[in-house]
């Protein structure tokens, strides 16, 4: 068999000759995509909000202010967030388009505008991307921030690099899991996820996926990406930990004999915070796309109960409205 994989290193569980693989074993049955999208016509889902959708936009939602010089962490929807440490921006996984689509009038359409143009934007350093799925990867987006930002230096995955370039960036990382690279005092770890990639029905994990490790002196902030749980959180934890703040996800995760594969639950997420020691969160992946059987308005309902059966303080892994932030 060809080696179509370029970056494939045998020594690596994760690494085959054509792209990448989760080292955890994936017990999925034949079918249960099928029987997922039936069972999710059948009864509706996903439903609106408990007071429906405008509610929710008045009550999840704000401007993002951008003013002041402190190191912040802002949360500006779904996977993306904007941290400004040391002066710098570094922004994660954005997607300000209407769509998480290849098509403009087909594929999960927002529910929550977006709280920021690109025009709006502070001057980004750095872009940080965690996989190619297209609520975290979008080309419009990608594109308007090449042209008002020519130097964006973007650290990505192994196998994306094609993909950046044919958008016209010329300043691309490519790191494989715990490679690192510095840049001006801060340091950029690519880390373990459980998920996977695919762009078009023929690249399907061709490119690899990640988390980040964003360190500057003694601050470290973890965004973890799009990922199922696992327990490399707990190595993450151990050889980069603890983390001032981090990124969890808490959507996309009913069904969850369907996806907790590749998403992980709020419940998950309370054990990740722990086990990659973690002194606050902010949780992610939710709140704009309808991606799975779960009201947007569940997630944080369902944290709250999972933070309260667990002990844990809900002032350290408390939601952000849309747009807003905090100080570092």
């Amino acid at each position: 068999m060809s080696v179509k994989n370029p970056y494939y290193d045998p020594s690596k569980s994760h690494h085959t000759p054509q792209g990448f693989i989760n080292p955890e074993k994936e017990p999925r049955a034949n079918g249960d995509l099928k029987r997922w999208r039936k069972e999710r016509k059948q009864q509706g889902f996903p439903h609106p909000p408990a007071n429906g959708y405008q509610h929710f936009i008045e009550h999840w939602w704000q401007a993002a202010d951008f003013s002041g010089t402190e190191d912040r962490l802002w949360f500006l929807g779904h996977a993306c967030l904007l941290l400004r440490i040391a002066g710098r921006y570094v922004l994660t996984d954005p997607v300000f388009s209407e769509r998480a689509s290849p098509l403009t009038f087909y594929g999960p359409r927002r529910k929550t505008p977006p709280t920021v143009t690109v025009a709006n934007l502070p001057p980004i350093d750095y872009v940080v991307i965690s996989h190619n799925h297209y609520d975290h990867l979008d080309k419009p987006t990608i594109v308007s921030l090449l042209r008002r930002f020519p130097d964006i230096v973007f650290m990505v995955p192994l196998g994306m690099r094609p993909w950046l370039k044919r958008q016209g960036a010329q300043k691309i990382e490519e790191l494989d899991w715990w490679d690192q690279r510095e840049m001006a005092g801060i340091s950029f770890h690519a880390v373990p996820a459980r998920h996977w990639s695919m762009r078009t029905p023929w690249d399907r994990n061709r490119s690899l996926w990640c988390g980040w490790v964003v360190k500057h002196q003694a601050f470290s902030f973890f965004f973890s990406g799009d990922s199922g749980y696992s327990d490399q959180f707990s190595h993450i934890g151990e050889r980069l930990g603890p983390f001032d703040i981090a990124a969890i996800p808490i959507g996309a995760y009913a069904p969850r004999w369907f996806m907790h594969l590749h998403h992980m639950d709020p419940q998950q997420a309370v054990q990740v915070f722990k086990e990659a020691q973690c002194r606050r969160a902010v949780p992610i992946h939710w709140g704009v796309f309808e991606l799975a059987d779960e009201s947007l308005d569940e997630p944080p309902k369902e944290l709250a109960r999972a933070i309260a059966e667990d002990g844990l303080s809900k002032e350290k892994f408390a939601p952000l409205k849309i747009g807003q932030h905090i100080s570092l």
